[in-house]
């Protein structure tokens, strides 16, 4: 099985870059133009197919990772030259032991808040490949393992930098051998979304964060202190990650009301995801505690219960988080009043 290409930074945000004329940041341009035309390199694989594992099958028990990262040595060839193997001690290298750990850290949460026994549910060996091109600028999951670059040193740092972004090209493995979500229009935007979602969760189940002290950011610390923003994305207030004057300002919506539509981005999924996004922190911030808790179970059952069609909608799946809701805590329940004002908050009908 073979998913779609899912990259960390979108394609819009590239394409800005790559424009730059500015001499301080030629290097970034030149790795911009690179990533971008590697993305695009990757448009045929973007349909994906029906998953190896049907949704709602019953998983094996959850065991111990699997854990294997390579080294590319700034080539673009995959794997590369193996450096770390599960239970072996750390080389060294930041990015290396950081992508160990991060894939590590993700398979904890699926395996202990969720009972899912790897990214497919099946104990599936994680492997990542470090040091990906020269100076390249991006962090993407091709279908079967993942993949970091280091970054042009002017604009993004080295992307294993971040645990949130580990954590959310991880969860396109969850979301390819569960629903299965088209990488296009809003059916893509939930996908990422969902990224977005168990890559946050990620690093706070790590961090043992309550849901009022997360920060709730997506890519925090891989921009380089010249650029004017914290993140990628936000979802406790997206539109808000990055206003600078190289990447622009971040254009998500936070609602319906300021959908964008657009046949960039395969139909604005890196854009159009900040609103479930905000559902889900509206969720967690009206329960409280931790967000890995109800929050999560909601969507994680909503996402790998066997219900979402592969073309799913916003209200489609507001609707399914709605299901999962009543299911595991009631009707009428506070978490299912949450979940209702949630979406009714960001204009999605349920």
């Amino acid at each position: 099985m073979h998913g779609p290409f899912c990259s960390i930074v979108p394609p819009y945000m590239l394409r800005r870059l790559a424009k730059q004329g500015a001499p301080e940041f030629s290097s970034a341009a030149r790795a911009a133009r690179e990533a971008l035309g590697h993305v695009e390199s990757f448009r045929s694989a973007r349909s994906q197919p029906a998953p190896d594992i049907p949704a709602g099958v019953r998983q094996a028990k959850p065991g111990p990772p699997h854990r294997t990262v390579f080294d590319a040595n700034s080539a673009e060839i995959l794997p590369g030259t193996l450096v770390r193997k599960e239970g072996e001690a750390p080389v060294g290298d930041p990015a290396a032991d950081e992508a160990y750990d991060g894939l590590g850290h993700t398979h904890r949460l699926y395996a202990d808040v969720f009972g899912r026994n790897s990214i497919d549910g099946r104990g599936l060996p994680l492997n990542a490949t470090v040091h990906f091109g020269q100076l390249y600028d991006n962090a993407f999951w091709d279908g079967k393992q993942m993949v970091f670059g280091d970054g042009d040193g002017e604009v993004f740092e080295r992307f294993t930098k971040s645990l949130s972004v580990i954590g959310h090209e991880l969860a396109h493995g969850v979301t390819q051998y569960s629903a299965a979500l088209v990488y296009r229009n809003q059916a893509g935007a939930l996908n990422e979304s969902m990224s977005d979602v168990f890559g946050a969760l990620v690093e706070q189940y790590v961090n043992n964060q309550s849901a009022a002290e997360a920060s709730w950011l997506i890519g925090e610390g891989i921009f380089t202190p010249d650029v004017e923003g914290r993140a990628l994305r936000s979802l406790k207030a997206p539109g808000t990650a990055y206003d600078d004057d190289v990447l622009g300002k971040d254009p998500q919506p936070d609602s319906m009301d300021t959908y964008v539509r657009t046949s960039a981005d395969n139909g604005g999924v890196h854009i159009n995801s900040g609103i479930p996004n905000r559902a889900f922190y509206l969720v967690a911030e009206s329960l409280g505690g931790n967000a890995w808790d109800s929050p999560g179970r909601i969507w994680y059952e909503a996402l790998t219960g066997g219900s979402l069609p592969p073309a799913a909608t916003f209200r489609v799946f507001a609707r399914a988080t709605a299901a999962s809701a009543v299911a595991l805590f009631g009707s009428g329940s506070p978490e299912h009043d949450a979940v209702q004002l949630a979406w009714e908050t960001v204009k999605v009908k349920l």
